[in-house]
């Protein structure tokens, strides 16, 4: 093929899929927007998919940007402003921000992003700094049961799953779930310092934000929302405990408002092939999360029964 033909189907490609003709050509120069300060969850997938993208050949270049606060909505609220209509930004997302955005009630909603697809699924961690004088879950919970307030939980936002979490537990053991003494912070990497300065009591989030802690004695494990004993993640359940509490997270990338169709399809399936390399396949391994994608019609319909399920947890919970 003489090379101005070869230029003119790029650019026809180009024209059909929404993107620019260097996205076609070379990989896009995109924006990932991390709706949370650098250490947490969602910054681990943000960058971790970036690195994916890169290792695909969809993305020449991954630009990050963290902006932590009010379970994700501030960052939202960022996205949304700054991207209408711009195939070549993501923004991370998941459970957090849908809890954020049930309690906090944000000028800005996931309406106006359009879903691209869920990602990945893991199950909160409960930790004690290692130094701590509660051994297990049950020492947590009868000094709950004696005095709520003086037990202190760290996590993510207010609405984050490990905030949720720990209001279902108080309710399963007895005790008024708006007693629970909460403290959110505005990224992992706070929440981390706080749990390893003695700061809080116990700490929840993922096993892989807390992983090398675990590892290297500095924060003791001991208990995890899911139905069943995790693959590789040597931490008994709530359930096999007495306490019948089961709640899973999930992180996924949502692209702007105002694009195309053609723009959104050429967006997933740049996404798709992200989730295809070696080095997601390395991510997911070294963060243990499970695999969970989903896309399209299926996606969009998951986040409306996530929102119904979440806010029905929530308010039996007494959060809202």
């Amino acid at each position: 093929m003489r090379r101005d033909h070869f230029l003119k189907s790029l650019a026809a490609l180009a024209a059909a899929s929404g993107l620019p003709l260097h996205a076609l050509a070379s990989g896009a120069n995109l924006k990932m927007m991390i709706p949370a300060n650098p250490g947490g969850g969602w910054d681990l997938t943000g960058r971790a998919f970036g690195k994916a993208l890169q290792d695909a050949g969809a993305a020449a270049t991954v630009a990050y940007e963290n902006k932590g606060g009010a379970a994700g909505a501030l960052g939202l609220a960022q996205f949304v402003n700054a991207n209408k209509g711009d195939p070549n930004a993501l923004l991370v997302m998941g459970a957090v921000m849908l809890g954020g955005i049930i309690t906090g009630k944000p000028p800005v909603s996931l309406s106006q992003a359009t879903p691209i697809a869920r990602l990945t699924s893991e199950y909160n961690v409960f930790v004690l700094p290692a130094d701590s004088p509660f051994k297990t879950m049950k020492d947590v919970v009868e000094q709950m049961k004696r005095d709520p307030g003086s037990v202190k939980w760290g996590g993510g936002s207010r609405g984050a799953t490990e905030h949720i979490a720990a209001a279902m537990i108080a309710r399963a053991v007895g005790v008024d779930a708006a007693k629970v003494n909460y403290v959110p912070f505005r990224g992992g990497g706070e929440a981390i310092a706080a749990i390893l300065g003695g700061n809080v009591t116990i700490g929840g989030s993922g096993f892989s934000e807390f992983q090398p802690y675990i590892q290297a004695g500095k924060m003791r494990a001991i208990g995890i929302t899911a139905d069943t004993r995790i693959k590789g993640i040597d931490v008994p359940t709530l359930k096999e405990q007495g306490i019948p509490v089961v709640i899973g997270n999930w992180r996924g990338v949502y692209a702007p408002g105002g694009i195309t169709p053609e723009q959104r399809k050429a967006i997933t399936d740049m996404v798709v092939r992200a989730t295809r390399s070696k080095a997601w396949a390395e991510a997911l391994e070294k963060n243990g999360w499970t695999p969970a994608f989903l896309a399209g019609e299926a996606f969009e319909k998951f986040v409306d029964d996530e929102f119904a399920s979440l806010r029905a947890i929530m308010a039996k919970a007494g959060m809202v």
